[in-house]
């Protein structure tokens, strides 16, 4: 599937909709760049949402591996050539780099990605080939007029690099028309009924169901010889309610992000759609607020006051606030700014790796007096190192010594509000990204003063959630658990933000962690009165 901007969203359309079906389904993404992988990227640099997406859409788990870039393969080739496994032959593109991209494809295909362990039945691969992209969008930008060129000659394009395609996603604000497709059917060699179109709808999550209605699934069933049922799937009524929810959400919940790349919205998308995911399940439409932390700061007022101003009511003008996780100096102290403001107003806060890392800091300035409370990261020289680097390995090396993938949290506090989020777990599994961690060796000073870390990994030196006594909802999490949150698989603690932020977390928990039948989906798609419990929408640990 050669495609543009809008590739990830239709490959992972296709792979929900088969997966609606009772396929076992995974994908791969193949990616040009040289990098090994995307671990030291500036999101200004490089912004990859096609794995989120495939999670999100599939509700699977995908491993680093189901990325696969040039530099991979050819560390891979090289390391090969290294040890000898070539015999002294000469190493070439053709065979041995087009064989290794063949045996990765081929053994990651066969891994699990559901909870069963079963083998995946269908692989969506997505290749992304900067020299020729394929950009098949069916307007001109300037007055909207559908035409069929750029559609032809990328098909020609896609033909000239040895490649037929089986369906033409047409890209668009509004459906084909009718002697449009039939042109592009003619001209591209194609029946009309692979001519497929994508055009504007409310959300993305009516792009599978966009798709469904054009017959994708039946294509599919008989171009692969697919074991399927053609009969009315749970999976795919789900996704119709909730996409028929998202359009009728009359009450707002604002929250604050506080970053340093909100110029660039892309940099958070797995963060706004954990947000967006559980403002849906409280039944509330959700608007960001996007704050640039260094907006926040005292150099700022003397600079741009104006700047200043409008960062600090934005700040001030929403129900909630979120610190998410990032790399580097600039804007911490604004970050912090944004902390202590939370903090004593009792505003809903919720801190992600960084933002975790920050409130402690925060905390440990203003509650324990120590004036220079600081990362290592930030302040090599601090007298107070409440956060030091704690690498996995290699120490000293920037690549490859993150503390990466799924982890386990265990939970020291039967009282913790956190933890019945999760559903009263013993513990948690989430995933991790950092190098810096809170200084085991001063918890007990955050502790004296209400500043509980109830949940730490199993040896108890690493510090995963925090959570501060007396406080609406003021919660710290080492990992990110914005990458296991699904459309209708709320992430808790992003959850218990909006909840907060709404106003209803009191009344979940004295409910037993559950919401009034208004809040939450039915199973009837369309219905005006959902009647099924917030249990239904089972969260990733359950």
């Amino acid at each position: 599937l050669l495609t543009s901007f809008f590739c990830g969203i239709i490959a992972s359309s296709v792979g929900t909709i088969l997966k609606s079906c009772g396929l076992h389904v995974t994908a791969i993404k193949i990616d040009p760049y040289i990098n090994i992988d995307a671990g030291t990227f500036s999101p200004y640099e490089h912004v990859d949402l096609d794995l989120g997406n495939y999670e999100r859409f599939l509700d699977i788990r995908l491993t680093k591996d189901n990325n696969l870039t040039t530099g991979k393969i050819y560390q891979s080739v090289i390391n090969k050539e290294r040890r000898g496994d070539y015999l002294g032959k000469t190493v070439q593109v053709v065979p041995h780099i087009t064989d290794a991209i063949q045996e990765w494809v081929m053994r990651q295909a066969r891994i699990s990605v559901d909870d069963d362990g079963v083998e995946p039945q269908v692989c969506v691969i997505e290749v992304i080939c900067w020299s020729r992209l394929i950009l098949f969008y069916c307007e001109r930008i300037t007055t909207g007029e559908q035409k069929t060129k750029p559609t032809q000659n990328s098909v020609r394009e896609l033909r000239g690099l040895g490649l037929s395609p089986d369906l033409i996603m047409c890209r668009c604000s509004t459906p084909l028309e009718t002697a449009v497709k039939e042109k592009i059917s003619m001209f591209c060699h194609v029946e009309p009924t692979q001519v497929i179109c994508v055009h504007d709808v409310s959300s993305v999550y009516r792009v599978p169901l966009l798709l469904e209605n054009q017959g994708v699934v039946s294509y599919f069933c008989q171009r692969l010889n697919l074991p399927v049922e053609m009969r009315p799937r749970k999976m795919l009524t789900k996704w119709k309610e909730m996409a028929d929810r998202s359009d009728r959400l009359l009450e707002h919940v604002s929250i604050a992000l506080v970053g340093k790349y909100t110029k660039l919205s892309d940099s958070y998308t797995s963060v706004i759609k954990a947000l967006e995911h559980s403002a849906l399940a409280i039944n509330h439409k959700l608007e960001v607020k996007y704050i640039d932390s260094a907006d926040l700061e005292s150099t700022t007022l003397q600079d741009e006051p104006v700047k200043y101003h409008e960062a600090w009511q934005k700040l001030c003008s929403s129900h909630g606030v979120l610190v998410p996780g990032g790399f580097g100096v600039r804007g911490t102290e604004g970050k912090m700014q944004a902390i202590s403001w939370a903090r004593k107003q009792n505003k809903p806060f919720l801190g992600v790796c960084l933002g975790m890392q920050l409130a402690v800091c925060e905390f440990a300035r203003n509650v324990l007096g120590w004036e220079d409370a600081n990362s290592t990261e930030f302040n090599p020289e601090s007298k107070h190192p409440v956060v030091i680097d704690m690498p996995e390995h290699n120490p000293g090396q920037m690549g490859g010594t993150m503390r990466l993938g799924k982890r386990r949290t265990i939970f020291k506090s039967n009282t913790s509000v956190l933890r019945k989020l999760y559903g009263d777990l013993e513990y948690v599994e989430e995933r991790h990204r950092h190098r810096f961690e809170v200084n085991p060796e001063l918890k007990h000073h955050f502790e004296k003063k209400g500043l509980q870390f109830v949940g730490q990994d199993e040896e108890g030196e690493r510090m995963e959630v925090i959570e501060l006594e007396g406080h609406g909802y003021f919660v710290g999490v080492q990992y990110h658990p914005e990458f296991t949150s699904r459309p209708i698989k709320p992430s808790p603690p992003y959850f218990g933000l909006l909840l907060a932020a709404a106003g209803k977390l009191q009344s979940y928990l004295a409910k037993g962690c559950r919401l009034s039948p208004r809040d939450t989906y039915s199973d009837r798609s369309g219905s005006s009165s959902p009647e099924v419990e917030i249990s239904e929408l089972r969260f990733p640990s359950l």
